[in-house]
């Protein structure tokens, strides 16, 4: 589609957002042209209802992608996640083909953006749009970053053994901070409590210190001010909303403070002035996708510390609750001496259900992930799968088929990270050119980059592709009732089944055999819209089968709209990336869709026998 088309369709595709968000019944979509969901390029404002994403049809999305990209840590590119519009073409394409993701969180650099005190560097914020605008034109959600670590690499000297991100030179210079050391640390996320300059640093952020808060959020505002005056309406409905701060941390508490008692006082207030400055910028109809004390939910107990946002009371459509996880059990090599299992995360992202849920809001787990190299790296193929069975259901797979229903809603998730440079970086590490880093991520030895490019320069996964490109609801038309996805993904040469088939449905253990398969039961909400799940490169049109009560068929037939209710169609972008349509216009009814790539050319009576044992199942579950 031209720009000159998506201009015009900008402006109705932001106005069926504010109808639905408004009330106006999600039916009323049918009178809109096919354009406005099934060109492929179209996107519709996000907004938050009854704690969901929700699209301007009415349908409850799901975010799954990544971080893009550390890269904007470094300085290599002059903090910018890719060298080159075309590098970003390349990436997106690849994260929508090849790791399957429909959104990524874009981070980006406060020190390359305000160099000068007050003054911000429009030739970044220039480049940082044309960035964004490949993945937007790849039909990828986008949600900004202003990332830091350790608040800034101006903090380090030339010799040390690690380095941040974030704050501007001058920010530094103000402060007049101690020499950094962190001592014996053997991770670079010790100097966030033990390097009295990251400490200091931290607190004088968060108590605005010679007002270095106050110019922050002035900088934030005219970044995402030029975001919305440079991207077109249609380009910018595709922009999920702002994730104000990465991992914020006190540095150090007040005499008597508590973790909880500085959310309460210092951190809240801090995304209230984040969100009026989103507002007077243009953004009052996205979300602010605020994190809490980044130790909240650690699972290690001598980390953990109260929060959560605890006190922020109901947080509603206008805040989205967005957290990390990372297993430091597993990255310790210590506390965790074997692999992941079955469920092994459904209590702690539950936890994150939960608290979203009580915060009246929808949840993200904006950042998780495990080294792909070094001496843990071994967990990295079961630690990945258990924290996307977690995203997928709170029910572990050993019971799901048993109590589906209690999975809570699925997560949206960005993994970390997708950065195409990986192993082919050439980074001065603090500026010091007897430090060149070039593997892994280049940054504090890390190296979690699921893609990097090969020798032709080509953008090749460093992960199993059946972990990655997963099939996953996109977006619900009505409810989600629960989703299951049993990926097969592999740990060396074995095969991980965590969710088989139960004996009790023999007909449907048949079909899907060894294959992949997923499950998704939901009550429609009467839009004429259908629902859409990805689907993986490994779910060939031809031989997917999907057992429906909306119907039953063994390869996939094109969408026609009207005459199609199970059909295959483009996803968003020009990727080659295919999406599942299930078409269900009634309201309230329970639906399901068994999605599997096990069966080769299934016999009519095995494919009725399949839907027989589902209905039947499904009535006595939902």
């Amino acid at each position: 589609m031209s720009k000159s088309r998506a201009r015009l369709l900008g402006p109705l595709v932001l106005l069926t957002g504010l109808l639905t968000a408004t009330g106006v019944p999600p039916a009323s979509a049918a009178d809109l042209p096919d354009s406005l969901w099934f060109d492929g390029t179209t996107a519709t404002t996000l907004t938050v209802r009854d704690g969901r994403f929700v699209d301007g049809l009415g349908r409850e999305v799901v975010l799954r992608g990544y971080n893009v990209s550390g890269e904007t840590k470094l300085e290599e590119n002059d903090g910018l996640p890719f060298a080159s519009v075309a590098d970003a073409k390349k990436s997106a394409t690849a994260l929508r083909a090849l790791g399957g993701g429909n959104s990524v969180r874009f981070l980006l650099s406060w020190a390359h953006a305000e160099p000068v005190r007050g003054q911000v560097d429009t030739t970044y914020l220039a480049a940082v749009t044309e960035q964004i605008r490949a993945f937007l034109d790849a039909g990828i959600r986008v949600y900004p970053d202003f990332h830091q670590d350790l608040f800034s690499r101006y903090l380090f000297n030339k010799g040390s053994w690690y380095t941040g991100d974030g704050a501007p030179k001058w920010v530094v210079e103000a402060g007049d901070y101690p020499q950094e050391s962190c001592g014996i640390c053997l991770f670079w996320g010790q100097n966030i409590t033990q390097n009295e300059a990251v400490k200091r640093a931290s607190h004088d952020f968060w108590h605005n210190v010679g007002g270095i808060q106050d110019a922050f959020l002035t900088t934030a505002q005219r970044t995402m001010a030029y975001l919305a005056q440079n991207l077109d309406a249609q380009e910018f409905a595709g922009v999920a909303g702002f994730d104000p701060y990465n991992e914020p941390h006190a540095g150090s508490y007040d005499s008597g403070q508590t973790s909880r008692a500085w959310e309460k006082d210092i951190l809240w207030p801090f995304y209230q002035k984040f969100r009026a400055r989103m507002d007077a910028a243009g953004w009052k109809d996205k979300p602010a996708f605020v994190e809490p004390n980044l130790f909240w939910n650690a699972n290690l107990d001598f980390q953990k510390q109260e929060g959560g946002l605890l006190d922020a009371g109901t947080l509603g459509p206008r805040y989205v609750f967005n957290t990390h996880f990372y297993d430091q059990k597993a990255i310790s090599g210590i506390f965790m001496w074997g692999k992941a299992g079955d469920g092994q995360y459904s209590g702690d992202f539950g936890t994150v259900r939960d608290r979203a849920s009580a915060a009246s809001t929808a949840a993200i787990i904006s950042e998780f992930g495990h080294p792909l190299a070094g001496s843990v790296s071994d967990k990295a193929p079961t630690v990945l799968k258990a924290m996307y069975q977690a995203l997928d259901s709170r029910v572990p797979g050993a019971s799901w088929w048993s109590k589906p229903t209690q999975g809570g809603p699925v997560l949206s998730g960005s993994q970390w990270q997708w950065d195409i440079y990986n192993g082919r970086h050439h980074e001065l590490m603090n500026d010091n050119p007897d430090k060149v880093l070039t593997e892994g991520d280049a940054w504090n030895d890390e190296d979690l980059s699921a893609v990097e490019l090969n020798d032709s320069g080509t953008a090749v996964l460093r992960q199993d592709a059946r972990l990655l490109d997963r099939l996953y609801p996109s977006a619900t038309a009505g409810r989600t009732v629960a989703f299951t996805y049993e990926d097969r993904s592999r740990d060396g040469s074995t095969t991980l089944t965590w969710n088989p088939v139960p004996s009790s449905l023999p007909n449907v253990a048949q079909l899907v055999g060894s294959g992949q398969y997923g499950l998704l039961m939901w009550r429609s909400n009467g839009s004429q819209a259908p629902t859409e799940l990805h689907l993986p490169a490994s779910f060939p049109t031809a031989s997917t089968t999907v057992v429906s009560d909306l119907g039953t068929t063994a390869g996939l037939p094109a969408y026609s709209r009207g005459t199609t209710p199970v059909a295959v169609a483009a996803e968003p972008g020009g990727t080659g990336s295919r999406r599942l349509l299930l078409t269900a216009a009634d309201s309230g009814t329970l639906h399901y869709a068994l999605v599997t790539n096990g069966a080769t050319n299934p016999s009519a009576s095995l494919l009725a026998a399949a839907k027989s044992e589902l209905s039947a199942w499904a009535a006595s579950r939902g």
